[in-house]
């Protein structure tokens, strides 16, 4: 028994060596050098000079084939997915263009993807205006993606204003991660 084990254990590790030596060369990004692999985690709004954090990961359901492959894949910067934004604004900080000319360039290559992007916003603020902001903040998103040759039927936009938080709390630490929006490859 323990031999089958072994052997599974060491087909899966080779296996696995191969299919990320094979994904590192797919990924382009255009007009820019490589975005940095994903970190361990979030960096924080200190580590980014600004009030809200750096882009966080979020795992998807795979699409199937290479490309569920790839944005799974944790060391790929398209298993970042979200966009931050400072307070009561909808413009993409230059620290994120890296991330969205990375998905840019993985649409690109794949038309037959889509993406929804989220809107989301911090608690503060009516709900009618939370839900225009997060309309515009996820507007924003879907421009850039578009001016980098994106076609627009491959993206769809949706706002949530305040009601699906990805912090809870009362301050500045969870309202900088609220303020965001996600690029959700599962909503189809």
């Amino acid at each position: 028994m323990n031999v089958i084990v072994k052997a599974t254990v060491a087909m899966l590790a080779a296996v696995m060596v191969v299919a990320c030596s094979e994904q590192g060369a797919s990924v382009k990004s255009p007009g820019a050098s490589a975005p940095p692999a994903a970190s361990g985690g979030p960096a924080t709004p200190q580590e980014q000079g600004g009030e809200s954090g750096a882009a966080q990961t979020s795992p998807i359901g795979g699409q199937g084939g290479m490309q569920g492959d790839e944005l799974s894949n944790p060391d790929s910067p398209l298993h970042q997915r979200v966009v931050y934004f400072d307070f009561d604004k909808s413009n993409i900080k230059d620290q994120f263009e890296p991330l969205l000319k990375a998905h840019a360039a993985y649409l690109a290559d794949h038309p037959d993807v889509h993406v929804t992007l989220e809107g989301n916003t911090d608690e503060r603020g009516t709900r009618e205006y939370n839900m225009a902001l997060g309309e515009r903040r996820a507007k924003s998103v879907y421009q850039y993606l578009t001016l980098l040759g994106v076609a627009p039927s491959q993206l769809k936009t949706i706002s949530y204003g305040e009601e699906r938080p990805a912090a809870l709390g009362h301050d500045e630490s969870a309202w900088s991660k609220n303020r965001r929006v996600e690029l959700d490859y599962g909503n189809q």
